[in-house]
């Protein structure tokens, strides 16, 4: 795998503001992994002594509650994993698992503050990710509680066509049952709901391979949740 943190192809707006210097700290203390489908990067639990960065592929951000395990949410790669943790308590309060052959870095979490210290627009573009994903929480949360089961399965699709494929055809990339838990429903209600999506030519349905055909309609269905 590459060692040159500079002229690695993943890497993202945050990192190309950083000087030479910052670059060889990072070349010289990180440690590039691949993981496959189902292997964890991130355990609940375990003290974090690392910054996570997603180099290449998707991944599942999930939690264990009192009565079962959430997920949170999907990432998708390039992106820094458990920077709160990291930052914060040092215990990491969720896992994280590939959800596809992913490429990660483990970066000294030491290196990274001087790096942060060093590098202010580095540090603001950090500052502002972290404040992004966190919108992002509140806003899935609310969705969860008060949008019908239409709208959120309406609001996951239009997220993987365009966020994480960029593209109105796209697999799956987790099961029904997964599905169900990020949506806090049911795996049959999944299906169901997929079906009538189906019927209604809002999208294509062929097993795992989703084709959306009315975007509007599903954008109308989100609205109205």
């Amino acid at each position: 795998m590459q060692n040159d943190c500079k002229n690695c192809v993943f890497n993202t707006r945050a990192t190309s503001m950083l000087s030479d210097k910052s670059f060889g700290q990072l070349s010289e203390n990180h440690l590039e992994l691949r993981f496959s489908k189902g292997d964890t990067i991130i355990k609940q639990g375990m003290f974090s002594t690392n910054v996570v960065f997603l180099r290449k592929g998707l991944a599942k951000i999930h939690l264990t509650g009192p009565y079962h395990e959430q997920i949170v949410r999907l990432v998708k790669a390039p992106t820094y994993l458990g920077l709160p943790t990291t930052f914060g308590d040092k215990i990491n309060q969720y896992s994280v698992t590939a959800v596809t052959d992913t490429d990660v870095c483990y970066i000294d979490v030491r290196v990274f503050q001087t790096i942060l210290n060093e590098n202010r627009e580095f540090s603001n573009d950090i500052l502002i990710e972290l404040s992004k994903n966190e919108l992002e929480s509140f806003r899935r949360c609310a969705n969860r509680t008060q949008k019908q089961i239409r709208g959120n399965m309406a609001d996951v699709l239009l997220e993987f066509s365009e966020k994480i494929f960029q593209s109105d055809s796209f697999t799956l990339p987790i099961s029904q049952s997964e599905l169900a838990n990020l949506v806090d429903t049911s795996r049959e209600s999944v299906n169901r709901v997929l079906n009538e999506f189906d019927k209604d030519g809002i999208i294509k349905v062929n097993g795992k391979q989703i084709e959306i055909l009315n975007k509007k309609s599903l954008n109308l269905i989100s609205q109205n949740g």
